[in-house]
């Protein structure tokens, strides 16, 4: 582990002395500079964890020190000394930015709780930072997949409303990616520094769900002990994502078309109104224009949220989009297989594009999720597939006659036949034919013992037909 370096900024050489003395001691690296433009300079070159810089020198200010600092590096925690006879300084640096003072003469204890403090603060700061960069790689555009002309709609849209912070409407089936559709706006616009604060307006008791938007004061109701800060101001400087926002009772579709029109909120149990800057993003699997016309949701609070609408089309009207998402989720969770699951056979991929997607692009997520657990090759298998994937093949399979023609073997003497025609076009070269159905050697190896078929330059082989 690093050692802390910490930069004493002062004119005085017997402050400078005792300050590393005592730093030292407690096992940090020290620096010191007796200016204000070596104290620049140090930052630039060393880049101390904290700086402890005097306000009154006799070079350079310390408030102009403070300044250039913060522009090298404003993450900085900059601890402020000073007389007690300059607090107007110590205001003003406190407004710049500078993390806490210490008043001379200061005591030594206190002063090494303080940089211990900074020192924390520094590090949380870090740590924040990484989050957000971790978080802004999740949700940055280029992860929601899709080519489909529907979706770069979408992406035109999102591509609109990233520099601005208007009120956007996301509508579309459950499932499809409301929420990441939102979130991928939050980390690419103009307030991505502010936080993500998101609510599903189905799943609480409307009651609850008051509070829990605008807060309440303390004995607003029975159980409200203390003042709670609500979802608006929690998200104030940042996004709020509103998720099945038809769900609203008309009392609080009040309260939020007043939150928009006036940027003003009050808790509950509260009279004074408080101001938000906060962004609503809204989402929908209803029809609000329905709900409009049958008196159940708001026409000015519709038109409020209806600033920029995203539509998001179900799965089943993106099908092409579907070998992409599988791709998508299969580098997702295959380590979870530990890298055996590698790849889905073009008869498995068949099947689920041609399945309806109830449960949209969620529903496709947790079937890939599931047979890369329980597969036990390096193919996602129609055995590996769940159930109702199965069945609903079987019934889309039609006028096919049945009779004890089961799905399964329909699959499996359709994969026989297309293994043997590959073999026939590659001349029987195990290698060439992996290559044409792009499938592993070892998995046509194991396909061939399967189902009988031998090389016809070993044998006495006898073509097969789908019959056989």
């Amino acid at each position: 582990m690093s050692v802390a370096k910490i930069l004493v900024v002062d004119d005085e050489p017997e402050m400078l002395e005792t300050l590393s003395d005592v730093l030292e001691d407690e096992g940090y690296k020290v620096l010191t500079v007796n200016n204000g433009v070596r104290a620049i300079a140090k930052v630039k070159e060393e880049k101390p964890e904290v700086v402890l810089l005097d306000i009154k020198m006799s070079d350079m200010d310390g408030m102009e020190v403070l300044h250039w600092i913060k522009k090298i590096n404003k993450d900085i925690p900059i601890i402020m000394i000073t007389g007690y006879g300059s607090m107007d300084s110590v205001i003003q640096a406190m407004k710049l930015g500078a993390y806490d003072y210490l008043p001379k003469p200061f005591d030594l204890e206190k002063m090494k709780v303080l940089v211990k403090r900074a020192l924390e603060a520094r590090i949380l700061t870090e740590q924040i930072a990484s989050l957000k960069l971790k978080l802004k790689e999740k949700y940055k555009l280029e992860n929601i997949v899709g080519k489909d002309p529907k979706m770069y709609e979408v992406y035109k849209t999102i591509g609109k409303v990233v520099d601005n912070k208007a009120t956007v409407l996301i509508q579309g089936e459950t499932g499809t990616g409301k929420e990441l559709v939102a979130r991928a706006i939050h980390f690419n616009s103009i307030v991505k520094e502010g936080p993500f604060i998101a609510i599903d307006c189905a799943s609480l008791p409307q009651d609850l769900l008051e509070s829990e938007l605008f807060g309440h004061e303390k004995g607003a109701f029975t159980g409200a002990v203390a003042k709670k800060l609500g979802k608006f101001e929690s998200a104030n400087n940042g996004t709020l994502f509103l998720d099945e926002v038809g769900n609203l009772t008309s009392s609080i579709q009040a309260k939020l078309l007043r939150a928009l029109q006036e940027k003003k909120i009050e808790r509950v149990g509260g009279i004074k109104p408080i101001k938000i800057d906060t962004r609503i993003i809204a989402a929908t699997n209803m029809n609000l224009e329905e709900l409009v016309k049958r008196r159940l949701f708001r026409e000015d609070l519709y038109y409020r949220l209806n600033v920029v609408t995203i539509y998001l089309p179900p799965l089943r009207e993106r099908r092409d989009d579907i070998p992409l998402l599988v791709e998508h989720f299969l580098r997702k969770y295959k380590s979870e297989s530990k890298g055996r699951v590698k790849y889905v056979p073009p008869e498995t991929m068949d099947l689920l594009i041609r399945y309806e997607w109830p449960g949209n692009v969620r529903e496709l997520e947790n079937v890939i999720e599931r047979a890369v657990i329980i597969g036990k090759t390096d193919a996602i298998l129609f055995e590996d597939l769940p159930l109702k994937i199965q069945k609903a093949a079987d019934i889309s399979i039609g006028n096919v006659p049945r009779g004890n023609l089961s799905l399964k073997k329909m699959v499996a003497d359709f994969e026989k036949k297309m293994i043997i025609r590959a073999l026939e076009e590659a001349n029987w070269v195990q290698t060439r034919a992996a290559k044409l159905l792009d499938i592993n050697r070892r998995v046509i190896r194991y396909k061939m013992q399967k189902y009988g078929i031998k090389c016809p330059k070993m044998s006495n082989y006898h073509k097969l037909s789908i019959s056989d």
